[in-house]
C-alpha cells in the first residue's frame, strides 16, 4: 500500500536569474559554487507576474541549471504564459538537475556542489565559473521533509549524492540512528559530517576504478547486518547501481518498496567531445539515450521492445545472467528463437554482445525501469490503456470508444478487475500531493466543513484536507473496486485515527448525487468522459450542494497554438478509450455553461493547475 513518509511541501515553479559569487574547491573531487541575487528573494517578473522568494526545506531538493549552448553566451530559456513556463522544443533549453546544498534566506545565498570529473556541461561550466558568471536556475519545484516514524535510516549514495547526504546528516534529529555508505574516487574526496553519536558512516573508494566497475556499495550494503524495527531508506547516485541496491533490498532484505527512496542522478554512458573543445559534449553528437529510446517506434521496434520486457531478458541481463542458454532458462524461451531475438536487439542497439554474453546497452537499461516497464508488460497499467490505440481507425471513422473492440472489455469493466484498478490507483497516489497539499491550503476552501471528492486520488486528498481543515469531514466518493482499494489506502496512509473518522467511503458513481455538502471536489475526472457525461457529472455535483456550495473542478486543458506530442497522444488516448478527448479551455468552459453552471472565480494551484469555482 502506499505510503506518504516524507511531508511534502508543493512549490511554484519559478525561473531566476543569479550570479555567482564564489568558488570554492571542498575537496579535491567537490567543488562548491555560491549563487546569490535578488531573484532569489520575491520579485516581480517582465509581465508583472509576482514570484514568491527562494524556499529549500528538503534535504535532497534539486533544482534545473540552465546553461547557454556551447559558443553560445545566453542559454535558451523558456516562455512564461498563463502561471506555467513552456520549455522549447527546437533547440531545447539545455539543463542539468542538481542538489540544493545550502539556502541562506538572510544573505540570499545558495550552495551547488559539483562533483569534478569527466566532460559535461555542468561540470565544465563549474571549472570555468568566476564570481560574476550569470546563472538561471528553476525550482525546487517539491520539498519533502525527513521520513517520520522509522526506527533507524539506510542511506547510499555515490559522489553526487555527496550534497544530498550532508545536508541529511545536518537535519536529523539528535536521537536518530543511520547508517550512511558513500563511494569515492579516492580518499582525498572524503568530507567530514557534523558528529552525531547515532550516525555510522563507511566511506567506500574506488581508488581508481571506473564508477560501476565493481558493485562497491552493494558489496558494502550486503555486509551489513539486519536490524531489528523498522528502516527507512535513501538511495541516490548511477542509475544501474541504485537499482541494483534498490533490488537487493527488496528481494533479499525484504524491504517494503514504500520505505524506500530512491533516485537514479546519471547514467554510464560515453560522451563525444566537442572537437574545437574537449571539455564541453558535443550537441549533435551525443544523442539522448531516451530520445532515442522514444524514436523506435516504427512497427517491429516497440513490439520487440514488448516482448522483450515480457520475457524479462534485460531483467535477466542486469542480474547476471548473459548467455543465451541461460537466458533461455531464465525467461522460460527456446535457444534457438531467442538466439535470433538478442540478434535483433543488438541490431536495434538495446542489447550488446562480448563473446558470448549480453549486457545492456544505455538505452537497453530503461528496460529495467519499473516506470517504463508499466507501459510495456502486458499486465501494466499503462499498457492495458494503450491497446485501444490499436482500434485507433475504428475510433476515428466512428467517432466512439473502441478498447472493447479490441480486447473484448470496455473500460469500465476494465476498472472492475481488482488488480488494475488497485495498480491503477496505486500509481496515481504516487503524484496526487503535488496538487493535493496547495489545494487544500486553497482559500477557496476557507472554513469549509463538508466536503465531497471525486478523484482517482481521493485518499490523498482526502489526508491533506483533514490536516489542513480541523473541523472538516470528507467524503469519497468511488465505485466499488475503487472503494475496497481506498478502505485499504486511508488506514495506511493517515496514521492519525481521529482525522481517518473524518473521512467517509461511499459506493456510487460520480453520476449520482451524494449527501448536501459545502464543496464537491471533482479533479482530473471529466476528461473520461465525453461532454453529455461530463454536462451531467457536473449537474450532479451542483444538485449535491448545501447553502452558498460550491463545485471546485480542476481539470487540465491544452492549448491548440502550442499543442505538442504529448497532449495530441493523450487526446487520442481519451477518444479510443473513452469516446473523449482532451478538452481545450473553451471546449471544457462550454461543458460547463451547457451544464447550467458558471464560472466564478478562477486561480491556479499547485504546478499551474486552474482550479475553478462553480455555482448554479
Amino acid at each position: 500500500m502506499p505510503r506518504r513518509a516524507r511531508p511534502t511541501v508543493v512549490h511554484a515553479i519559478v525561473l531566476r536569474e543569479l550570479e555567482v559569487a564564489r568558488v570554492v574547491d571542498v575537496t579535491p573531487g567537490l567543488r562548491r559554487i555560491t549563487l546569490t541575487g535578488d531573484q532569489l528573494g520575491p520579485f516581480t517578473g517582465p509581465d508583472g507576474t509576482a514570484f514568491p522568494a527562494f524556499a529549500s526545506h528538503g534535504f535532497d531538493d534539486n533544482i534545473r541549471l540552465v546553461f547557454p549552448y556551447p559558443g553560445d553566451s545566453e542559454p535558451v530559456l523558456p516562455t512564461y504564459k498563463d502561471g506555467k513556463y513552456r520549455w522549447p522544443s527546437d533547440p531545447p533549453s539545455l539543463w542539468r538537475v542538481y542538489t540544493v546544498r545550502r539556502y541562506d534566506a538572510q544573505t540570499r545565498e545558495l550552495d551547488v556542489d559539483f562533483v569534478k570529473h569527466g566532460v559535461g556541461v555542468a561540470t565544465t561550466w563549474a571549472y570555468r565559473a568566476n564570481p560574476g558568471d550569470r546563472l538561471h536556475i528553476g525550482g525546487p519545484s517539491v520539498s519533502k521533509g525527513l521520513a517520520e516514524g522509522y526506527d533507524r535510516y539506510l542511506v547510499v549514495g555515490d559522489d553526487t549524492a555527496i550534497p544530498a547526504i550532508d545536508r541529511l546528516l545536518t537535519e536529523l534529529p539528535d536521537d536518530a540512528q543511520a547508517e550512511v555508505y558513500i563511494e569515492v574516487a579516492e580518499e582525498s574526496h572524503r568530507i567530514d559530517f557534523p558528529a552525531h553519536q547515532g550516525v555510522e558512516v563507511t566511506w567506500v573508494v574506488r581508488n581508481g576504478q571506473p564508477t560501476g566497475a565493481a558493485p562497491l556499495l552493494l558489496q558494502a550494503v550486503r555486509a551489513t547486518g539486519r536490524h531489528d524495527g523498522s528502516t527507512f531508506v535513501w538511495l541516490a547516485g548511477e542509475q544501474s547501481i541504485v537499482r541494483d541496491l534498490r533490488r537487493y533490498l527488496i528481494e533479499e532484505r525484504d524491504v517494503d518498496k514504500a520505505d524506500i527512496d530512491f533516485s537514479g542522478y546519471w547514467r554510464r554512458a560515453e560522451v563525444v567531445a566537442l572537437d574545437e573543445d574537449p571539455a564541453l559534449p558535443d550537441p549533435e553528437r551525443n544523442e539522448k539515450a531516451f530520445a532515442k529510446f522514444h524514436e523506435m517506434s516504427e512497427l517491429l521496434p516497440p513490439l520487440a521492445i514488448r516482448a522483450a520486457a515480457n520475457l524479462g531478458i534485460a531483467d535477466g541481463i542486469s542480474r547476471g545472467v548473459r548467455t543465451v542458454p541461460a537466458l533461455a532458462q531464465h525467461t522460460g524461451a527456446k535457444e534457438r528463437s531467442l538466439a535470433k531475438f538478442l540478434r535483433y536487439l543488438q541490431a536495434i542497439e538495446l542489447v550488446d554482445r562480448d563473446g558470448d554474453e549480453y549486457k545492456l546497452t544505455e538505452t537497453g537499461e530503461f528496460l529495467t525501469s519499473e516506470a517504463i516497464l508499466d507501459h510495456l508488460v502486458a499486465d501494466g497499467v499503462d499498457f492495458r490503456m494503450s491497446q485501444a490505440f490499436f482500434g485507433l481507425e475504428e475510433a476515428v471513422r466512428h467517432d466512439r470508444p473502441v478498447l472493447e473492440s479490441v480486447t473484448g472489455q470496455d473500460w469500465d469493466a476494465l476498472r472492475a478487475e481488482q488488480p488494475f484498478e488497485h495498480k491503477r490507483l496505486e500509481s496515481k497516489s504516487g503524484f496526487v500531493h503535488i496538487l493535493a497539499e496547495p489545494l487544500a491550503k486553497s482559500p477557496v476552501l476557507a472554513g469549509v466543513g463538508k466536503v465531497v471528492v471525486h478523484a482517482a486520488g481521493a485518499a490523498v486528498h482526502a489526508d491533506y484536507l483533514t490536516a489542513t481543515h480541523p473541523e472538516a469531514s470528507v467524503t469519497i466518493v468511488a465505485l466499488p473496486t475503487a472503494a475496497d482499494w481506498f478502505r485499504r489506502d486511508v488506514p495506511a496512509s493517515i496514521a492519525d485515527e481521529s482525522r481517518r473518522d473524518r473521512i467517509r467511503i461511499v459506493e456510487q458513481s460520480v453520476f449520482e448525487q451524494t449527501e448536501p455538502a459545502d464543496a464537491v471536489l471533482i479533479i482530473q475526472a471529466l476528461g473520461q468522459h465525453p461532454d453529455a457525461e461530463a454536462r451531467l457529472i457536473l449537474q450532479r455535483a451542483a444538485a449535491s450542494l448545501g447553502p452558498d456550495g460550491r463545485v471546485l473542478l480542476v481539470e487540465a486543458t491544452f492549448d491548440p497554438d502550442e499543442l505538442d506530442e504529448h497532449d495530441a497522444e493523450l487526446d487520442l488516448l481519451r477518444l479510443t478509450l473513452h469516446g473523449s478527448g482532451y478538452r481545450t479551455k473553451d471546449e471544457l468552459e462550454a461543458v460547463i455553461a451547457d451544464a447550467g453552471l458558471k464560472v466564478v472565480e478562477r486561480s491556479l494551484v499547485g504546478w499551474g493547475n486552474m482550479l475553478r469555482v462553480l455555482a448554479p
